[in-house]
Protein backbone atom coordinates (compact mmCIF):
# COMPACT_ATOMS: atom_id res chain seq x y z
CA UNK A 1 0.00 0.00 0.00
CA UNK A 2 1.40 3.49 -1.18
CA UNK A 3 1.22 5.35 2.05
CA UNK A 4 2.40 8.55 0.58
CA UNK A 5 0.00 8.96 -2.22
CA UNK A 6 -2.75 8.38 0.52
CA UNK A 7 -1.72 10.91 2.38
CA UNK A 8 -1.53 13.15 -0.66
CA UNK A 9 -4.92 12.24 -1.70
CA UNK A 10 -6.03 13.18 1.73
CA UNK A 11 -4.44 16.49 1.78
CA UNK A 12 -6.34 17.18 -1.78
CA UNK A 13 -9.49 16.13 -0.35
CA UNK A 14 -8.98 18.68 2.23
CA UNK A 15 -8.60 21.45 0.03
CA UNK A 16 -11.25 20.87 -2.05
CA UNK A 17 -13.96 20.37 0.76
CA UNK A 18 -12.27 24.03 1.97
CA UNK A 19 -13.54 24.91 -0.87
CA UNK A 20 -17.29 23.83 -0.10
CA UNK A 21 -17.23 24.98 3.33
CA UNK A 22 -16.25 28.57 2.86
CA UNK A 23 -18.18 29.04 -0.26
CA UNK A 24 -21.32 30.44 1.91
CA UNK A 25 -18.90 32.92 3.47
CA UNK A 26 -18.98 35.35 0.10
CA UNK A 27 -22.47 37.26 0.16
CA UNK A 28 -20.40 40.23 -1.54
CA UNK A 29 -17.33 41.46 -3.87
CA UNK A 30 -15.35 42.47 -0.23
CA UNK A 31 -16.04 38.71 1.52
CA UNK A 32 -14.64 37.42 -1.94
CA UNK A 33 -11.60 39.73 -2.16
CA UNK A 34 -10.11 40.29 1.24
CA UNK A 35 -12.40 38.31 3.58
CA UNK A 36 -14.51 41.28 4.75
CA UNK A 37 -11.73 42.59 6.93
CA UNK A 38 -12.52 39.89 9.30
CA UNK A 39 -9.51 37.54 10.02
CA UNK A 40 -7.85 36.97 13.15
CA UNK A 41 -4.13 37.80 13.45
CA UNK A 42 -3.09 33.61 13.50
CA UNK A 43 -4.84 32.68 10.18
CA UNK A 44 -3.50 36.46 8.74
CA UNK A 45 0.12 35.39 9.79
CA UNK A 46 0.19 31.57 8.59
CA UNK A 47 -1.70 33.14 5.56
CA UNK A 48 1.02 35.70 4.73
CA UNK A 49 4.12 33.27 5.38
CA UNK A 50 2.62 30.48 3.07
CA UNK A 51 1.53 32.59 0.27
CA UNK A 52 5.13 34.83 0.52
CA UNK A 53 7.06 32.09 0.10
CA UNK A 54 6.35 29.73 -3.10
CA UNK A 55 7.59 26.92 -4.77
CA UNK A 56 10.62 28.37 -5.01
CA UNK A 57 11.29 28.13 -0.68
CA UNK A 58 11.04 24.11 -1.04
CA UNK A 59 12.53 23.63 -4.13
CA UNK A 60 14.48 26.49 -5.44
CA UNK A 61 16.55 28.03 -3.04
CA UNK A 62 17.19 23.95 -1.64
CA UNK A 63 18.49 23.89 -5.48
CA UNK A 64 20.35 26.61 -5.50
CA UNK A 65 22.06 25.85 -2.13
CA UNK A 66 22.90 22.67 -3.53
CA UNK A 67 24.64 24.13 -6.63
CA UNK A 68 26.51 27.05 -5.66
CA UNK A 69 26.65 26.41 -1.72
CA UNK A 70 27.25 29.16 1.12
CA UNK A 71 26.99 32.16 -0.40
CA UNK A 72 23.35 31.64 -1.40
CA UNK A 73 23.19 32.52 2.17
CA UNK A 74 22.56 36.29 1.27
CA UNK A 75 19.16 35.52 -0.43
CA UNK A 76 18.05 34.07 3.06
CA UNK A 77 19.25 36.75 4.88
CA UNK A 78 17.45 39.59 2.16
CA UNK A 79 14.27 37.33 2.07
CA UNK A 80 14.49 37.33 6.18
CA UNK A 81 14.87 40.79 6.45
CA UNK A 82 11.94 42.17 3.82
CA UNK A 83 9.65 40.10 6.02
CA UNK A 84 10.71 41.90 9.17
CA UNK A 85 10.42 45.30 7.01
CA UNK A 86 7.30 44.64 5.66
CA UNK A 87 5.61 44.02 8.89
CA UNK A 88 7.24 46.91 10.70
CA UNK A 89 6.86 49.53 8.30
CA UNK A 90 4.20 48.69 6.11
CA UNK A 91 1.40 46.42 7.82
CA UNK A 92 -0.68 48.57 10.26
CA UNK A 93 -0.57 51.93 7.98
CA UNK A 94 -2.23 50.15 4.85
CA UNK A 95 -4.62 48.20 7.06
CA UNK A 96 -5.45 51.44 8.85
CA UNK A 97 -5.64 53.66 5.54
CA UNK A 98 -6.75 51.30 3.42
CA UNK A 99 -10.11 51.09 5.52
CA UNK A 100 -10.58 54.71 5.83
CA UNK A 101 -10.60 55.09 1.82
CA UNK A 102 -12.36 52.02 1.62
CA UNK A 103 -9.91 50.65 -0.98
CA UNK A 104 -10.07 46.31 -1.01
CA UNK A 105 -7.36 46.55 -3.36
CA UNK A 106 -4.03 47.79 -3.88
CA UNK A 107 -4.53 49.89 -7.27
CA UNK A 108 -8.07 51.17 -5.79
CA UNK A 109 -5.89 52.64 -2.82
CA UNK A 110 -3.72 54.20 -4.80
CA UNK A 111 -5.95 55.49 -6.83
CA UNK A 112 -7.97 56.65 -3.89
CA UNK A 113 -5.61 58.30 -1.87
CA UNK A 114 -4.25 60.69 -4.34
CA UNK A 115 -7.37 62.06 -5.52
CA UNK A 116 -9.73 59.34 -6.66
CA UNK A 117 -9.48 61.02 -10.61
CA UNK A 118 -7.07 59.05 -12.70
CA UNK A 119 -8.04 55.98 -14.61
CA UNK A 120 -4.57 55.70 -15.56
CA UNK A 121 -3.52 54.05 -12.42
CA UNK A 122 -6.36 51.02 -12.43
CA UNK A 123 -5.76 50.30 -15.94
CA UNK A 124 -1.46 50.41 -15.87
CA UNK A 125 -2.07 48.29 -11.99
CA UNK A 126 -4.09 45.75 -14.08
CA UNK A 127 -1.51 45.39 -16.90
CA UNK A 128 1.40 44.99 -14.65
CA UNK A 129 0.08 42.81 -12.19
CA UNK A 130 -1.08 40.17 -15.36
CA UNK A 131 1.68 40.50 -16.94
CA UNK A 132 4.37 39.99 -13.97
CA UNK A 133 1.78 37.45 -11.87
CA UNK A 134 1.08 35.28 -14.73
CA UNK A 135 4.78 34.28 -14.41
CA UNK A 136 4.65 33.56 -11.15
CA UNK A 137 1.80 31.46 -11.61
CA UNK A 138 2.91 29.50 -14.20
CA UNK A 139 5.95 28.86 -11.58
CA UNK A 140 3.68 27.03 -9.32
CA UNK A 141 1.91 24.98 -11.45
CA UNK A 142 5.58 23.99 -12.73
CA UNK A 143 6.60 23.12 -9.28
CA UNK A 144 3.35 20.84 -9.03
CA UNK A 145 4.49 19.13 -11.70
CA UNK A 146 7.92 18.41 -10.66
CA UNK A 147 7.29 17.39 -6.90
CA UNK A 148 4.64 14.40 -8.75
CA UNK A 149 7.02 13.74 -11.02
CA UNK A 150 9.80 12.43 -8.12
CA UNK A 151 7.57 11.34 -5.84
CA UNK A 152 5.02 9.41 -7.79
CA UNK A 153 6.40 9.23 -11.44
CA UNK A 154 3.58 11.13 -13.03
CA UNK A 155 4.14 13.25 -16.26
CA UNK A 156 4.85 16.68 -15.03
CA UNK A 157 2.43 17.50 -17.52
CA UNK A 158 -0.21 15.68 -15.56
CA UNK A 159 1.01 16.85 -12.47
CA UNK A 160 0.64 20.58 -13.09
CA UNK A 161 -2.81 19.99 -14.34
CA UNK A 162 -3.92 18.19 -11.20
CA UNK A 163 -2.47 21.19 -9.05
CA UNK A 164 -4.20 23.87 -11.69
CA UNK A 165 -7.27 22.39 -11.35
CA UNK A 166 -7.36 22.11 -7.09
CA UNK A 167 -6.00 25.48 -7.24
CA UNK A 168 -8.69 26.82 -9.35
CA UNK A 169 -11.66 24.76 -8.26
CA UNK A 170 -11.06 25.94 -4.35
CA UNK A 171 -10.04 29.63 -5.00
CA UNK A 172 -12.84 30.01 -7.43
CA UNK A 173 -15.41 28.14 -4.81
CA UNK A 174 -14.20 29.79 -1.49
CA UNK A 175 -12.32 33.31 -2.80
CA UNK A 176 -10.21 34.46 0.25
CA UNK A 177 -11.83 32.68 3.28
CA UNK A 178 -10.49 29.73 1.42
CA UNK A 179 -7.41 30.83 0.38
CA UNK A 180 -6.70 31.92 4.22
CA UNK A 181 -8.22 28.94 5.84
CA UNK A 182 -6.24 26.61 3.38
CA UNK A 183 -2.81 28.97 3.96
CA UNK A 184 -2.90 28.26 7.77
CA UNK A 185 -2.92 24.34 7.10
CA UNK A 186 -0.12 25.25 4.35
CA UNK A 187 1.84 27.06 6.57
CA UNK A 188 1.99 24.69 9.44
CA UNK A 189 2.86 21.58 6.81
CA UNK A 190 5.80 23.75 5.09
CA UNK A 191 7.56 24.75 8.27
CA UNK A 192 7.14 21.48 9.87
CA UNK A 193 8.78 20.05 6.41
CA UNK A 194 11.46 22.50 6.66
CA UNK A 195 12.64 21.92 9.84
CA UNK A 196 12.38 18.24 9.91
CA UNK A 197 13.85 17.17 6.15
CA UNK A 198 17.25 18.55 7.19
CA UNK A 199 16.86 17.01 10.65
CA UNK A 200 16.30 13.70 9.42
CA UNK A 201 19.11 14.45 6.48
CA UNK A 202 22.09 15.15 9.40
CA UNK A 203 20.76 11.72 11.12
CA UNK A 204 21.58 9.82 7.73
CA UNK A 205 24.80 11.76 7.21
CA UNK A 206 25.84 10.41 11.10
CA UNK A 207 24.74 6.77 10.49
CA UNK A 208 27.19 7.13 7.81
CA UNK A 209 29.56 8.46 10.12
CA UNK A 210 30.21 11.56 8.59
CA UNK A 211 28.58 15.33 9.16
CA UNK A 212 27.13 18.00 7.69
CA UNK A 213 30.40 20.18 7.56
CA UNK A 214 32.18 16.98 6.75
CA UNK A 215 29.94 15.91 3.37
CA UNK A 216 29.95 20.08 2.51
CA UNK A 217 33.99 19.68 2.51
CA UNK A 218 34.12 16.52 0.84
CA UNK A 219 31.75 17.66 -2.22
CA UNK A 220 33.63 20.98 -2.20
CA UNK A 221 37.02 19.69 -2.91
CA UNK A 222 35.11 18.15 -6.72
CA UNK A 223 34.13 21.70 -7.42
CA UNK A 224 36.98 23.85 -6.81
CA UNK A 225 38.72 23.42 -10.50
CA UNK A 226 35.38 25.63 -11.76
CA UNK A 227 36.23 28.04 -8.48
CA UNK A 228 33.28 27.10 -6.49
CA UNK A 229 33.67 27.46 -2.79
CA UNK A 230 31.22 25.80 -1.19
CA UNK A 231 32.12 25.98 2.42
CA UNK A 232 32.78 30.05 1.74
CA UNK A 233 29.97 32.94 2.06
CA UNK A 234 31.87 34.90 -0.16
CA UNK A 235 32.10 31.48 -3.07
CA UNK A 236 35.77 32.59 -3.85
CA UNK A 237 34.55 35.92 -5.03
CA UNK A 238 36.47 39.11 -4.82
CA UNK A 239 35.94 42.66 -5.34
CA UNK A 240 32.76 43.94 -7.21
CA UNK A 241 31.84 40.44 -8.04
CA UNK A 242 31.36 39.54 -4.26
CA UNK A 243 29.63 43.43 -3.98
CA UNK A 244 27.14 41.98 -6.73
CA UNK A 245 26.45 38.55 -5.49
CA UNK A 246 25.39 40.40 -1.66
CA UNK A 247 23.54 42.83 -3.19
CA UNK A 248 21.86 40.46 -5.77
CA UNK A 249 20.94 38.44 -2.84
CA UNK A 250 19.55 40.60 0.25
CA UNK A 251 17.74 42.53 -2.58
CA UNK A 252 14.77 39.72 -2.37
CA UNK A 253 13.96 41.89 0.87
CA UNK A 254 12.73 45.07 -1.44
CA UNK A 255 10.44 42.65 -3.36
CA UNK A 256 8.77 41.96 0.11
CA UNK A 257 6.98 45.64 0.02
CA UNK A 258 5.36 45.85 -3.31
CA UNK A 259 4.02 42.00 -3.81
CA UNK A 260 0.13 42.91 -3.94
CA UNK A 261 -0.82 38.83 -2.90
CA UNK A 262 1.08 39.55 0.28
CA UNK A 263 -0.16 43.53 1.23
CA UNK A 264 -3.80 41.77 0.54
CA UNK A 265 -3.29 39.79 3.61
CA UNK A 266 -2.34 43.26 5.45
CA UNK A 267 -5.42 44.50 4.52
CA UNK A 268 -7.66 41.22 5.71
CA UNK A 269 -6.64 41.47 9.20
CA UNK A 270 -9.77 42.40 11.71
CA UNK A 271 -8.23 45.35 13.27
CA UNK A 272 -5.03 46.94 13.21
CA UNK A 273 -4.15 46.62 16.81
CA UNK A 274 -3.46 42.87 16.03
CA UNK A 275 -1.02 43.01 13.75
CA UNK A 276 1.64 42.95 16.22
CA UNK A 277 0.77 39.48 17.18
CA UNK A 278 1.07 38.39 13.76
CA UNK A 279 4.18 40.39 13.09
CA UNK A 280 5.51 37.92 15.71
CA UNK A 281 3.51 34.67 14.69
CA UNK A 282 5.52 35.68 10.71
CA UNK A 283 8.83 36.46 11.77
CA UNK A 284 9.01 33.36 14.10
CA UNK A 285 7.88 31.18 11.03
CA UNK A 286 10.50 32.65 8.54
CA UNK A 287 13.93 32.14 10.56
CA UNK A 288 13.36 28.67 10.86
CA UNK A 289 12.23 28.36 7.36
CA UNK A 290 14.71 29.72 5.36
CA UNK A 291 17.27 28.28 7.85
CA UNK A 292 15.81 24.57 6.85
CA UNK A 293 15.41 25.44 3.29
CA UNK A 294 19.02 26.20 2.95
CA UNK A 295 19.56 23.29 5.22
CA UNK A 296 18.31 21.01 2.77
CA UNK A 297 20.27 21.96 0.09
CA UNK A 298 23.62 21.45 1.56
CA UNK A 299 22.43 17.53 3.14
CA UNK A 300 21.59 17.04 -0.47
CA UNK A 301 25.16 18.03 -1.78
CA UNK A 302 26.32 16.42 1.20
CA UNK A 303 24.83 12.48 0.66
CA UNK A 304 24.24 12.80 -2.93
CA UNK A 305 26.98 15.60 -4.76
CA UNK A 306 26.15 17.81 -7.76
CA UNK A 307 25.65 15.39 -10.14
CA UNK A 308 22.96 13.17 -8.92
CA UNK A 309 20.50 15.80 -10.26
CA UNK A 310 19.95 16.99 -13.50
CA UNK A 311 17.54 19.50 -12.34
CA UNK A 312 18.28 20.87 -8.37
CA UNK A 313 14.68 21.52 -7.78
CA UNK A 314 14.04 17.63 -7.82
CA UNK A 315 16.23 17.78 -4.33
CA UNK A 316 13.33 18.58 -1.95
CA UNK A 317 10.97 15.85 -3.26
CA UNK A 318 13.63 13.30 -3.16
CA UNK A 319 14.83 13.86 0.40
CA UNK A 320 11.46 13.39 1.26
CA UNK A 321 10.95 10.14 -0.61
CA UNK A 322 14.24 8.79 0.44
CA UNK A 323 14.57 9.85 4.23
CA UNK A 324 11.38 9.35 5.79
CA UNK A 325 9.17 6.98 6.68
CA UNK A 326 6.33 6.67 3.59
CA UNK A 327 3.31 8.40 5.64
CA UNK A 328 5.29 10.99 6.46
CA UNK A 329 7.10 11.85 3.34
CA UNK A 330 3.66 12.03 2.03
CA UNK A 331 2.46 15.11 4.37
CA UNK A 332 6.04 16.21 3.75
CA UNK A 333 5.33 16.60 -0.16
CA UNK A 334 2.25 17.77 0.25
CA UNK A 335 4.13 20.09 2.70
CA UNK A 336 5.72 21.27 -1.27
CA UNK A 337 2.68 21.34 -2.47
CA UNK A 338 1.30 23.71 -0.24
CA UNK A 339 3.95 26.18 -1.16
CA UNK A 340 2.91 25.93 -4.23
CA UNK A 341 -1.09 26.25 -3.88
CA UNK A 342 -0.70 28.89 -1.01
CA UNK A 343 0.84 31.43 -3.68
CA UNK A 344 -1.17 30.25 -6.71
CA UNK A 345 -3.69 30.63 -5.19
CA UNK A 346 -3.21 34.52 -3.81
CA UNK A 347 -2.06 34.96 -7.30
CA UNK A 348 -5.52 34.59 -8.82
CA UNK A 349 -7.18 36.28 -6.36
CA UNK A 350 -5.03 39.34 -6.87
CA UNK A 351 -5.11 39.03 -10.45
CA UNK A 352 -8.93 38.44 -10.18
CA UNK A 353 -9.32 41.24 -7.69
CA UNK A 354 -7.78 43.98 -10.80
CA UNK A 355 -9.48 42.82 -13.41
CA UNK A 356 -12.94 43.09 -11.63
CA UNK A 357 -12.07 45.99 -9.57
CA UNK A 358 -10.12 48.29 -10.74
CA UNK A 359 -10.56 47.68 -14.15
CA UNK A 360 -14.35 47.00 -14.65
CA UNK A 361 -16.07 48.17 -12.17
CA UNK A 362 -13.71 51.70 -11.47
CA UNK A 363 -12.04 52.21 -14.55
CA UNK A 364 -14.70 51.56 -16.51
CA UNK A 365 -17.24 52.88 -14.39
CA UNK A 366 -19.95 49.62 -14.14
CA UNK A 367 -22.51 49.99 -11.64
CA UNK A 368 -23.40 46.61 -11.25
CA UNK A 369 -24.64 44.42 -8.23
CA UNK A 370 -22.34 43.26 -5.75
CA UNK A 371 -23.63 39.69 -6.78
CA UNK A 372 -22.80 40.30 -10.21
CA UNK A 373 -19.16 41.46 -9.43
CA UNK A 374 -19.09 38.50 -7.44
CA UNK A 375 -19.74 35.88 -9.84
CA UNK A 376 -17.38 38.00 -12.24
CA UNK A 377 -14.71 37.41 -9.99
CA UNK A 378 -15.51 33.89 -10.17
CA UNK A 379 -15.46 33.29 -13.83
CA UNK A 380 -12.17 35.81 -14.11
CA UNK A 381 -10.08 33.42 -11.85
CA UNK A 382 -11.05 30.21 -13.74
CA UNK A 383 -9.77 31.76 -17.22
CA UNK A 384 -6.69 33.53 -15.61
CA UNK A 385 -5.98 30.18 -13.77
CA UNK A 386 -6.28 28.26 -17.32
CA UNK A 387 -3.69 30.79 -19.18
CA UNK A 388 -1.17 30.82 -15.95
CA UNK A 389 -1.25 26.69 -16.98
CA UNK A 390 -0.84 26.78 -20.24
CA UNK A 391 2.40 29.28 -19.58
CA UNK A 392 3.68 26.67 -17.25
CA UNK A 393 3.45 23.75 -19.41
CA UNK A 394 4.94 25.59 -22.18
CA UNK A 395 8.19 27.56 -20.28
CA UNK A 396 11.59 26.02 -19.51
CA UNK A 397 12.47 28.10 -17.15
CA UNK A 398 13.15 26.72 -13.64
CA UNK A 399 10.97 27.63 -10.73
CA UNK A 400 13.49 30.21 -9.32
CA UNK A 401 13.97 31.96 -12.35
CA UNK A 402 10.33 32.86 -12.74
CA UNK A 403 9.60 33.68 -9.69
CA UNK A 404 12.96 36.16 -9.36
CA UNK A 405 11.71 37.95 -12.46
CA UNK A 406 8.14 38.22 -10.94
CA UNK A 407 9.36 39.67 -8.03
CA UNK A 408 11.52 41.96 -9.22
CA UNK A 409 8.44 43.75 -11.15
CA UNK A 410 5.65 43.31 -8.82
CA UNK A 411 8.50 44.75 -5.53
CA UNK A 412 9.66 47.51 -7.80
CA UNK A 413 6.43 48.37 -9.43
CA UNK A 414 4.16 48.80 -6.30
CA UNK A 415 7.32 49.04 -3.64
CA UNK A 416 8.21 52.50 -3.74
CA UNK A 417 4.88 53.61 -4.43
CA UNK A 418 3.39 52.23 -1.59
CA UNK A 419 6.04 53.08 0.73
CA UNK A 420 6.21 56.70 -0.31
CA UNK A 421 2.16 57.16 0.04
CA UNK A 422 1.98 55.37 3.01
CA UNK A 423 5.03 57.81 4.51
CA UNK A 424 5.35 60.99 2.55
CA UNK A 425 2.96 63.15 1.94
CA UNK A 426 3.93 64.85 -1.05
CA UNK A 427 3.27 61.43 -3.37
CA UNK A 428 1.13 62.61 -6.23
CA UNK A 429 -0.57 60.31 -8.36
CA UNK A 430 1.67 61.56 -11.31
CA UNK A 431 4.41 59.94 -8.92
CA UNK A 432 2.89 56.56 -8.22
CA UNK A 433 2.42 56.04 -12.19
CA UNK A 434 6.08 57.32 -12.85
CA UNK A 435 7.52 54.87 -9.78
CA UNK A 436 5.31 52.30 -11.18
CA UNK A 437 5.70 52.53 -14.93
CA UNK A 438 9.76 52.43 -14.12
CA UNK A 439 9.62 50.01 -12.58
CA UNK A 440 7.93 47.61 -14.88
CA UNK A 441 10.41 48.93 -17.62
CA UNK A 442 13.27 48.39 -15.82
CA UNK A 443 12.85 45.21 -14.90
CA UNK A 444 11.88 44.16 -18.32
CA UNK A 445 14.97 45.88 -19.94
CA UNK A 446 17.82 45.36 -17.55
CA UNK A 447 16.65 41.61 -17.31
CA UNK A 448 17.02 40.75 -21.22
CA UNK A 449 20.23 42.49 -21.02
CA UNK A 450 22.64 40.06 -19.74
CA UNK A 451 26.24 41.78 -19.14
CA UNK A 452 23.61 44.31 -16.77
CA UNK A 453 22.02 41.77 -14.66
CA UNK A 454 24.83 40.13 -13.89
CA UNK A 455 26.72 43.49 -13.18
CA UNK A 456 24.18 44.71 -10.52
CA UNK A 457 21.01 42.46 -10.08
CA UNK A 458 17.49 44.02 -11.63
CA UNK A 459 15.92 43.33 -8.21
CA UNK A 460 17.65 46.04 -6.66
CA UNK A 461 18.16 48.39 -9.85
CA UNK A 462 14.40 48.73 -10.75
CA UNK A 463 13.76 49.31 -6.94
CA UNK A 464 15.78 52.18 -6.77
CA UNK A 465 15.19 53.74 -9.98
CA UNK A 466 11.60 53.70 -9.42
CA UNK A 467 11.46 55.10 -5.96
CA UNK A 468 13.91 58.08 -7.71
CA UNK A 469 10.95 58.28 -10.22
CA UNK A 470 8.03 58.47 -7.51
CA UNK A 471 10.06 61.19 -5.45
CA UNK A 472 11.34 63.48 -8.55
CA UNK A 473 7.89 63.32 -10.61
CA UNK A 474 5.99 63.82 -6.86
CA UNK A 475 8.09 67.48 -6.74
CA UNK A 476 7.56 68.09 -9.73
CA UNK A 477 4.25 68.07 -10.18
CA UNK A 478 4.28 70.13 -6.81
CA UNK A 479 0.07 68.59 -6.39
CA UNK A 480 -0.69 68.14 -2.29
CA UNK A 481 -1.77 65.05 -1.46
CA UNK A 482 -4.07 65.11 1.80
CA UNK A 483 -2.20 63.20 4.11
CA UNK A 484 -3.74 60.51 6.79
CA UNK A 485 -3.70 61.48 10.30
CA UNK A 486 -3.78 59.08 13.06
Amino acid sequence: MNYTLIGFIIYLLGLLIAGFLTYKMNSNHEDYLIAGRKLNPWVVAFSERASGESAWLLLGLPGLAMTIGLIEIWTAIGCIGGIILSWYIIAKDLRVQTEKYKSITLPNFFLEKTGGKSKAIPIISMIIIIFFFTFYLAAQFNGAGKVLKVTFGIDPLIGALIGAIIIIFYTMMGGFSAVAWTDLVQGIIMIATLIVLPIAGMIELADQGSTLTAGVLKANEGYKIANNDFMSITGGKTGWALIAVIISGLSWGLGYLGQPHLLTRFMAIRSANEIKISRRIAITWAIPAFTGAFAIGLVGLSLYGREMFTDPEFLMPFLATKLLPSWVAGIFISGAVAAMMSTADSQLLVITSTVVEDFYHKALNKKVSQKKLLNLSRIVTVIIGVFGFLLAVTSKKLIFSLVSYAWSGLGASFGPALLLLLKWEKTTQEGVLAGMITGTLTTIIWSEITILDNFISVRFVAFIFAFIAVVSVSLLTQKKVKAYND
